[in-house]
């Protein structure tokens, strides 16, 4: 036998192993390579590349051509060929994931590995918090018994029944409101002049925030609440009677300016017609001039004036419902909590704080900062979602950003700019940019916006508690130094951590100082 024959033996005994039906030797290699006619009569012979490219699943055959699909084979045979290829990658890829089972890879909880899904463990920071606090709110149940007393929440607004200076008050700052249209109806027509207008303005916002102290403090009927209700009032009101000068006095100045009529809003003229409000309305200066256009701005939820607003098309029932079920229900818990967790924690602070016990007065601060921050964040969701939508919703007001994601804040200046926008705004629009553009460097306008910030806030504490300690003041100007740290040396998480911190502990001081200082002024004697 030839060398030929030799090496073709080994190839002729595998297929005559796979082929049923085969002769001895050299003859069933025939009939696996050769016509057709043998087994089937109808079909010529394919030649191996045909067959290679019609059927290529069957490569285990060998090189020298490819079996016929019908010669002699059932369906199911001719299936388990095609399939074959695919098995045996589902083969490989399973031996190849028994020899291999790692790969390269970080842990989920490294910064490298780009993880960021942390609901579940955001969850349990709530269970936590939700228990815990359970255990807080049973355990005072159990020390002091129930406390929340409805009749109690009247007489912080009211000393006498017959007598209600807080009231009286509010009703009276229509005066100024009327002065101050008045006052730009004059200026409109030119019957008075700018400078006379601006001494008549001035006037005005001055007796806008010193009578209603001078009330406070001389009235003795007015309790320390209703003084803050009526000063926070007063308060906005000044911020909106300020900016509804700065508005008609920029419309009379571009009016002046283009000496024609004028005839769309040139406050915001591109605003109110991207917020759905094209079928309104919209007026021109002086045109709006007017009592219903005076009192949409007091009663609207923002600072800023300008001409025409933008409005929603229509007032939704379901969402306003909505909004004044959580303000009754928020405001209840709020008066609840106050009551039942804060006064009593309170109360129990003021020995180791006459006492000069520092440690006890650590664990009275910690202890009083739980409850504070709750209730703050409550009084935020009240206020500035539900409060403010409310109104917004009632007077078909568009711009609802009343705050931005000042949770996420790293910087103290990120969070002072975004947990009230309205505020935000009015500074910005007439405090800070008129500073900037009269060439005041950046620093010091943001240090003169936290002076008039702090300003108000020790008004609106000290007036109604009737004693001056400063704390609210000094409380804010420590925000410059704060921010400045934060911002320099604090980046990402650090800086959010630190801006809680300082919400979390600084807020619980500021309450125990005033605290303190109204108890020893007012019941010292009897302590």
């Amino acid at each position: 036998m030839s060398d030929r024959a030799e090496m073709r033996g080994p190839v002729t005994r595998r297929r005559r192993t796979t082929i049923s039906g085969g002769g001895g030797g050299s003859t069933g290699v025939k009939q696996a390579n050769g016509n057709k006619s043998h087994d089937a009569g109808e079909k010529p012979p394919q030649c191996p590349a045909k067959a290679k490219a019609g059927d290529e699943a069957s490569k285990h055959a060998s090189n020298n051509g490819k079996v016929d699909r019908e010669g002699g084979m059932s369906g199911q045979q001719q299936q388990q060929l095609r399939s074959s290829p695919k098995r045996q990658r589902s083969a490989a890829e399973d031996i190849s994931d028994r020899l291999s089972c790692h790969v390269l890879q970080e842990s989920l909880l490294s910064s490298a590995s780009g993880y960021s899904n942390y609901r579940g463990i955001l969850n349990w920071c709530v269970v936590m918090l939700v228990l815990s606090n359970a255990r807080l709110f049973l355990e005072n149940i159990i020390k002091y018994g129930i406390l929340v007393d409805p009749i109690q929440v009247v007489s912080l607004f009211l000393k006498d029944p017959y007598s209600w200076p807080a009231a009286c008050l509010i009703i009276a700052s229509n005066v100024f409101i009327l002065a101050a249209l008045y006052t730009e109806r004059r200026l409109a027509v030119g019957t008075i002049s700018e400078t006379t207008g601006l001494i008549f303005h001035i006037f005005i916002l001055t007796c806008l925030m010193i009578c209603p102290a001078v009330t406070v403090l001389t009235v003795t009927s007015m309790t320390p609440v209703g003084g803050v209700l009526s000063l926070g009032i007063y308060t906005v009101l000044f911020l909106k009677l300020y900016s509804y000068k700065d508005a008609n006095r920029w419309c009379r100045e571009i009016r002046q300016a283009k000496a024609k009529r004028l005839t769309r809003s040139y406050s915001c003229p591109t605003v109110a017609q991207s917020n759905g409000s094209a079928l309104q309305t919209h007026v021109s200066y002086p045109g709006n001039l007017t009592h219903r256009d005076m009192y949409y701005f007091v009663f609207a939820p923002t600072l800023c004036y300008q001409l025409n607003f933008p409005r929603s098309p229509r007032i939704r029932k379901r969402f306003l419902m909505r909004r004044l079920f959580e303000m009754l229900f928020f405001m209840q818990l709020l008066v609840g909590l106050i009551q039942q967790w804060m006064v009593p924690t309170i109360q129990n602070s003021m020995k180791p704080f006459q006492e000069m016990d520092f440690s006890r007065m650590m664990e009275r601060l910690l202890k009083l900062a739980v409850p504070n921050h709750l209730i703050w964040l409550i009084f935020f969701y009240w206020f500035f979602h539900s409060s403010l939508n409310f109104v917004a919703e009632l007077l078909q007001f568009g711009d609802r950003e009343f705050y931005k994601d000042w949770w996420n804040s790293e910087t103290v200046t990120y969070f002072w700019a975004n947990w009230n926008i309205p505020v935000h705004k009015w500074c910005l629009r007439h405090f800070y940019k008129p500073m900037l553009r009269r060439g005041v460097n950046k620093f010091l306008a943001q240090t003169a916006v936290f002076l008039v910030s702090a300003f108000f806030h020790e008004y609106l504490v000290s007036v109604p508690l009737k004693m001056f300690r400063l704390w609210a003041f000094m409380g804010m100007m420590a925000q410059v130094p704060l921010a400045w740290f934060v911002g320099r040396f604090l980046n990402g998480n650090y800086g959010n951590a630190a801006v809680w911190m300082s919400l979390i502990i600084g807020q619980p001081v500021a309450v125990l100082m005033y605290v303190h200082d109204y108890y020893v002024i007012h019941y010292g004697s009897t302590t």
